[in-house]
């Protein structure tokens, strides 16, 4: 229920206990009334008491519990009007009644709507209840009376008037306040709604995305499997050939031999990182930055070069698209440095913050120029390039900085996507 429901709920039930004071009112006048007569307060016959009295409780019932309609406001009219013309009648028969006349400062704001039929009502309000507090209608035969009662009603006009109106602006106030959160929550629910649509349409946009891609990475691994895998058979069958056409020369039969097998280790290397990098295993039983750990820890066993791996934020599940693409991102930059930087340290950094993820890849190697274009070479294996492109397929993004002799900063970054949000 929103602010406004729960504001006019309290209102409606505030309003009906509100319309049945008058009965307390009429109730308590009429108690007074035999105390009144032992003092000798003026008042008229018992039997004309008791009329108006009934009049008056059949008129409330009637307008306030049988059919109250306060939205058709001629009927309202019509109920005030009636009730002022008995609470007149009331004071007139005693001014003990006087109780019961500020009851009509209560039906103006359900009877009238404007500021000058509000204040019209609250001046009939007021004779009346002047007229009880100075004694009764006898100040009407008593002219050097006059001046009294005239203070006596400006002082209820400005009293009542003055309730009316700062009554009117809480009310104003408590309302705008009401819409004004029922406006933020709304607004809330409508971000939320857009944020969740938002992650939803990016992970259909992943995943068309990897579709999409299915044909690059063909063309991908037909490419490293005609620059690295054809070319070191070639080489492999070549030197082989020249080693049985130096059968009869030792020395040149076994070197031609053992490039032979170099070779054919390279390629093996290289054949099964084509391999690995079709479906990163350690995924299956590690969370990324375990699995970028294992990575780094064999990397650096290999090629004896000091490397280790910070993880900052709180790790969590993402989408398989994004945890594969940190992987072999890791695995290219790594053997980037190996291939190309010489560097005697290599830091890695996994980071994750509330809507991306980031790893940042940093060497103290050769370094190079990032403007001058790189081709992907048979030894660059996957390269920036391709490494940049596959980043692109997951709304990723790849920044590089290095140069000559400072080593080289590799940055990707990639939306953190948690697992599900497809769905």
């Amino acid at each position: 229920m929103s602010d406004i429901a729960r504001l006019e709920q309290w209102r409606n039930k505030v309003d009906r206990k509100l319309l049945h004071l008058p009965y307390a009112a009429l109730a308590c006048s009429v108690a007074l009334l035999p105390a009144g007569a032992a003092i000798g307060a003026p008042r008229q016959p018992w039997q004309v008491i008791a009329s108006v009295v009934a009049v008056t409780v059949a008129w409330l019932f009637y307008f306030v519990d049988l059919r109250p309609r306060w939205d058709d406001r001629r009927r309202a009219v019509v109920f005030f009007a009636g009730l002022t013309v008995l609470t007149f009648a009331l004071v007139w028969c005693s001014p003990l009644f006087g109780f019961f006349s500020w009851c009509g400062y209560l039906f103006t704001s359900f009877a009238f709507r404007t500021r000058i039929a509000q204040i019209a009502g609250n001046t009939f309000a007021a004779m009346a209840t002047a007229l009880a507090q100075v004694g009764g209608f006898w100040i009407l035969s008593a002219p050097e009376a006059w001046g009294f009662f005239g203070i006596v009603l400006l002082f209820n006009l400005v009293i009542a008037n003055s309730m009316a109106l700062l009554t009117d602006r809480i009310d104003r106030q408590t309302t705008k306040r009401a819409m004004m959160i029922d406006e933020l929550a709304e607004a809330n629910e409508k971000l939320a709604a857009v944020v969740q649509e938002n992650a939803g349409l990016h992970a259909q946009l992943l995943i068309q995305a990897r579709e999409a891609g299915v044909l690059d990475e063909r063309q991908r691994m037909a490419g490293e499997i005609h620059d690295v895998l054809a070319q070191g058979l070639t080489g492999i069958v070549t030197q082989l050939e020249a080693a049985d056409a130096a059968a009869d020369r030792s020395a040149d039969f076994r070197r031609h031999l053992d490039t032979a097998k170099r070779l054919a280790r390279d390629s093996l290397t290289e054949a099964r990182r084509s391999v690995q990098a079709l479906r990163p295993q350690t995924l299956d039983t590690a969370e990324l930055p375990e699995a970028i750990g294992e990575v780094v820890t064999a990397w650096s066993g290999l090629h004896d070069v000091s490397a280790e791996l910070i993880t900052t934020g709180t790790p969590r599940a993402l989408l398989p698209e994004i945890e594969t693409t940190l992987l072999r991102t890791a695995q290219e930059a790594l053997a980037n440095v190996a291939r190309h930087a010489a560097a005697g340290r290599v830091a890695l950094t996994l980071s994750y913050m509330e809507d991306v993820v980031t790893l940042d890849v940093r060497d103290d190697g050769a370094g190079f120029d990032p403007e001058v274009p790189r081709l992907v070479s048979a030894e660059g294996g996957y390269g920036l390039a391709a490494m940049r492109e596959r980043l692109l397929r997951i709304a990723g993004t790849l920044e590089i900085e290095s140069e000559p002799g400072t080593g080289t900063a590799l940055s990707a970054c990639v939306p953190a996507i948690p697992v599900g949000a497809a769905a």
